[in-house]
């Protein structure tokens, strides 16, 4: 009889400790985003796009468009196509055009992150003593279902076999799902992670230079909602890891709402990175704030278990793809256009900066 009691107290011990468990994943690391490919026509050397995030818009383009106008739709995720968005009260002609991000090359005798590059983000706030903020936005929605490619040195995107290579849990991730690493059993994406329940933690690893403006990561569900997470305050120097714990997070599984995901055409909860947000109260100096940002983390749990499949359900129906396609040509309406745009306006711009000597 003590033994059965030893049994069964063991067993609802390690029920209860299943919700302590959860999954890590990276959700962004930035510097895998480095630019290494498609060198600037007007800048000589210096490379304008990521291998890695090579999306083309051009395929649902225009037959008015010319070749070298579609090329320019092809765009990726390198820290300098980010784009810094200022709060309408914020706008101006000097604060826009000096709101930017950039690559930071760390030091190679750094403490941290040595020889790496880091996200670097300048924004101009208004000297005006009044609420503002800057949003940090990827240059286009982080696709949830793209399928791995090869891309050429020039930008050409080959889609890759479905279950090519030898690591079965590898060839279920999407492109910008990233890799999984079976001796650290986490996951370093590209801006999405599937399968994800609740979420138990998020971190972001950043680089302070005093400066009293809180720091927001912004995250987007399969449903296109958005969460802003307050991450804390940049009042500090030096790196350091800020951490929010989800004060909702139910440890023990007795207590929890016992939920079932319908499988397919349903598509895996999952969350993506939506953007990174800076507020500055209207009783701390404005001006220039620089900030930088090495990565995203986050501690969640599974929605379903991983499931074996005897039959590839979207190979029959491809309920999924086509939904995809047709948020990819809504994607490259809005992007592929004002790409072409700011291509054609790249070609009207004068590049000299002084004029020819009088004779």
């Amino acid at each position: 009889m003590r033994r059965q009691f030893l049994i069964v107290a063991a067993a609802l011990l390690l029920v209860g400790a299943v919700g302590v468990f959860a999954d890590e994943a990276v959700l962004i690391d930035f510097s895998l985003l480095k630019a290494d490919i498609i060198e600037d026509p007007v800048q000589q050397g210096k490379l304008t796009q990521n291998r890695a995030t090579m999306i083309d818009f051009s395929s649902t383009a225009g037959a008015s468009y010319t070749e070298d106008q579609k090329k320019m739709m092809r765009t990726s995720l390198a820290i300098p196509n980010w784009s810094v968005v200022l709060a309408s009260s914020s706008r101006s002609a000097v604060t826009v055009p000096n709101s930017y991000a950039r690559e930071a090359p760390v030091n190679q005798e750094a403490k941290q992150f040595a020889g790496q590059t880091v996200m670097g983000v300048r924004v101009s706030f208004p000297l005006e003593p009044f609420n503002s903020w800057a949003r940090v936005t990827p240059p286009f929605e982080i696709p949830s279902f793209e399928p791995k490619a090869d891309v050429a040195d020039d930008g050409t995107i080959t889609p890759k076999a479905a279950g090519s290579g030898g690591d079965p849990v590898n060839n279920r991730l999407t492109r910008f799902e990233g890799t999984y690493n079976a001796d650290t059993k986490v996951q370093t994406a590209l801006g999405v992670v599937k399968n994800v329940g609740v979420i138990k933690s998020v971190a972001v690893m950043v680089k302070g230079l005093n400066f009293p403006h809180g720091l927001s990561l912004i995250l987007k569900d399969q449903d296109a909602n958005e969460k802003v997470i307050f991450m804390g305050y940049l009042n500090f120097d030096g790196w350091r890891e800020l951490r929010w714990d989800n004060p909702q997070y139910i440890r023990d599984v007795r207590n929890r709402e016992l939920r079932i995901y319908p499988l397919y055409p349903k598509t895996s909860p999952f969350v993506k990175l939506g953007g990174i947000l800076f507020s500055r109260d209207a009783a701390h100096e404005g001006g220039d704030f620089v900030a930088y940002i090495k990565d995203v983390k986050i501690l969640y749990d599974k929605a379903i278990l991983d499931p074996v499949t005897d039959i590839d359900d979207e190979a029959v129906w491809g309920i999924v793809g086509v939904k995809e396609a047709e948020r990819k040509r809504i994607e490259s309406q809005r992007f592929g256009n004002s790409q072409v745009l700011r291509y054609i306006e790249s070609l009207k711009q004068e590049q000299k900066s002084e004029f020819t000597p009088s004779k």
